[in-house]
């Protein structure tokens, strides 16, 4: 169950800097504040409760990566960021990086 809570903390760690990017608009910048608050709290106890069986450092790490992997993902597909060969490479190293720390757990 720990696995899930980590991939559920990873998911919606997702949803805060979505949130702070619709803030930006002024007129959803409270609404968009109050979403990055909201999903840092939930990822925030997700991790809490996956960290309770799971190695600190292993944690944060696949936390981490599948944060910023879907951050990443997010931006292009939604905002339209800018992508390049190099950028998608990046992002498999760490989907690579956070599937070899689940493997060696």
């Amino acid at each position: 169950m720990a696995w899930v809570y980590l991939i559920l903390a990873g998911l919606t760690e997702i949803g805060w800097p979505l949130g702070m990017k619709i803030a930006q608009t002024s007129a959803v910048k409270w609404p968009g504040l109050m979403m990055a608050v909201v999903f840092m709290v939930v990822s925030g106890t997700f991790l809490f409760m996956a960290q309770k069986h799971i190695p600190l450092g292993t944690a944060y790490a696949v936390w981490t990566g599948i944060g910023a992997a879907g951050t990443f993902l997010v931006g292009v597909m939604v905002f339209g960021d800018a992508t390049s060969l190099m950028r998608y490479i990046g992002i498999l190293l760490i989907i690579s990086g956070v599937v070899v720390l689940k493997l060696a757990h």
